[in-house]
């Protein structure tokens, strides 16, 4: 089972650096380290950035701030039972 805290840590990490707010996913590419390959790993959950956007919505755009995006990606995976 994934540490959801593990991963919350992970994806704010990868997209902190994005420029807030953010309107669409597109804008978020630029502040991963590996682009869309950006991997997010936790216990039996991996998923790259590319995987993420397309298991989930991609979330409720625009975002002020990395906190409030990673909540709803969190919230989002644990709904859809991929946590």
């Amino acid at each position: 089972m994934a540490d959801t805290a593990e991963l919350r840590e992970q994806l704010i990490e990868a997209f902190e650096d994005a420029d807030y707010p953010v309107s669409g996913q597109m804008e978020l590419v630029p502040a991963l380290p590996d682009g869309p390959g950006t991997k997010f790993e936790s216990a039996d959950f991996s998923m790259t950035a590319m995987e993420l956007s397309t298991k989930t919505s991609g979330g409720d755009f625009p975002y002020e701030d990395v906190e409030s995006l990673v909540d709803d990606l969190l919230e989002e995976l644990e709904e859809r039972n991929e946590l």
